[in-house]
Formats: C-alpha cells, sequence, structure tokens
C-alpha cells in the first residue's frame, strides 16, 4: 500500500518561481559534480573543481539567465562538509536559486546542514504559473543503485494529482529506464515499475530529467521524453558493455520549459579548456 501524504506535509517543500517570461520557464541542469574535500581531489585523474567551475562559467556566459538550476546528485564525491560548502558558496554567485537532489556519492543530513542559505533550497516541489517541478530523492544509503520509497512515490502522485492543469517535469538522479549500457542496468532505479506505474495514471508529465549516468540521452517512452545530462566532471561511453570513460568534454543542460507544455533542451560543453583523464581506470 502507499503511503499518504496531505498538503501540510509537503507545505515546507513548496517554493514558488516568477520566471522572466511568461512563456517559458529556463532551467540549467548540473549534475554529477563529484567534488571532494580536498581542492585537488581527482576522479580518473580529472580536477573535479576545475571541470565544475569550467562549467559554471559556461552558464554565466548562457544568453538568456536561467530562472533556476538544478543539481541533480552525487555533487560530492566523499560526501564531506568542505565538499559541500564549496558547492554552497559556489552557487550562490548566481543570481538564481538552485535546487538539488542526493546521489548515491551524497549524504542527504550533511547536504541539508550545508545547503542552509537563501540561494541553494530544499525545496522538492517547485510552482510556477504553467509548470511544476517535482524531485524526488532516489538515493539509498550505502548504496550504488537507486530507490523510490514509499513515501517519494506518494509524494510524485500527490503533486500530480494536486496541479493536474500544470505542466509536469520530474526529476530524479538514478535513471528509471534501460540506458543501453550492460554494466549501469543494475545501479538504477530498482523500483522502475513501481514508478512508470504512477507516471503513467496522469497526462500533465511532460518530461523526466535524471543524472548518475554521465552521458547524454534523450528518448520517447510512451510520449513523454525521458532526458539525462552529462556529468560536470568524467563522461561515460554510451552503449559500452563495461565501464568505459568517455573522451566527450565536462557539461550540463539547458532546458526551456513552455506555457504549452513542450520542452526544448540542449547540451552544452565546455570548450577551449584541456581535461586530462586517465583512460586506464575501470572503475570510480
Amino acid at each position: 500500500m502507499m503511503a499518504k501524504i496531505n498538503k501540510q506535509q509537503t507545505k515546507n517543500n513548496i517554493s514558488r518561481i516568477n520566471p522572466s517570461s511568461t512563456d517559458v520557464v529556463r532551467v540549467v541542469q548540473v549534475t554529477d559534480c563529484h567534488i571532494f574535500a580536498e581542492p585537488a581531489g581527482c576522479l580518473l585523474g580529472l580536477n573535479t573543481r576545475e571541470s565544475f567551475e569550467a562549467v559554471c562559467k559556461r552558464v554565466a556566459k548562457e544568453e538568456w539567465k536561467a530562472d533556476l538550476l538544478l543539481a541533480t546528485g552525487d555533487l560530492a564525491q566523499d560526501a564531506s562538509t568542505e565538499a559541500y560548502q564549496y558547492l554552497a558558496d559556489y552557487f550562490e554567485r548566481f543570481d538564481f536559486p538552485t535546487f538539488w537532489l542526493a546521489g548515491n556519492h551524497d549524504n542527504t543530513q550533511t547536504m541539508q546542514e550545508m545547503f542552509n542559505n537563501s540561494k541553494v533550497l530544499p525545496s522538492k516541489q517547485i510552482i510556477t504559473e504553467h509548470w511544476q517541478i517535482i524531485l524526488l530523492d532516489s538515493s539509498v544509503p550505502e548504496m550504488v543503485h537507486g530507490s523510490l520509497s514509499k513515501n517519494e512515490l506518494a509524494f510524485l502522485e500527490f503533486c500530480l494529482n494536486e496541479h493536474p492543469n500544470k505542466h509536469s517535469l520530474v526529476v530524479l538522479h538514478h535513471h528509471p529506464v534501460d540506458v543501453h549500457c550492460a554494466w549501469l542496468k543494475n545501479i538504477g532505479l530498482k523500483n522502475k515499475k513501481a514508478f512508470q506505474k504512477v507516471i503513467e495514471k496522469f497526462d500533465n508529465v511532460k518530461g523526466v530529467l535524471w543524472g548518475h549516468i554521465h552521458q547524454e540521452y534523450e528518448q520517447q517512452h510512451n510520449g513523454i521524453p525521458y532526458i539525462a545530462t552529462p556529468s560536470s566532471c568524467v563522461q561515460f561511453e554510451p552503449g559500452s558493455k563495461d565501464f568505459c570513460a568517455d573522451t566527450k568534454a565536462p557539461g550540463y543542460r539547458y532546458l526551456n520549459l513552455f506555457s504549452d507544455g513542450r520542452i526544448e533542451s540542449v547540451v552544452h560543453r565546455v570548450d577551449n579548456v584541456e581535461f586530462t583523464v586517465d583512460y586506464s581506470i575501470k572503475g570510480y
């Protein structure tokens, strides 16, 4: 039986955003930053602070400023207070709010303690005139795979039912569909069928967005775009049977959520910056 959620339980989870345009909500997604406590910390030989800062500088150059940023998990590699403080300080530089999710490398409690200011917000339901963005916690402590608890599934259903006339973007960390990488198959969302069962009840879901897989993905499933975004650090090779780092540059995704329910998005990667990755390493 699915847990029950009431409005009183969710009211502290809501942020209301007034986009700069009445026709579109502009969203930036940055994901899988894998920041270490030590500034020199590297993932597969790549300094993750340097790549994250390069990505953020590219975000700041967008022609149309974002209305909000979604930081969708694995923000730290070591779940340290130092890593989260660094991230909080950097996100504060933007003049739009950041909303976050935990990934399998993160510690939710530490994130809540460190992301405690006016620009890095814990809200899991973001409301605009035409859209709602629902952020789901798929992290499982001490595990690489993801799962949505009964409370998270109930929260998803509550939000979709509460705003039937708003277009909805559902966001999580782990992949809820097969992404055609054999080694990633067992570390995605374990209860994807339960997730899909909720999604299928509603016609206001216009997109599903996640991170975790360190690669670009965009396909339609039952008429809904399912979208994954590259990491701000090391990339994984699409279609690989075993773990394999890709040669593509760090990146992020810029999304336009239009008032008629359409989603248009583009991946931007960091140009003109050299990054060194150790391709001999077969895990992370």
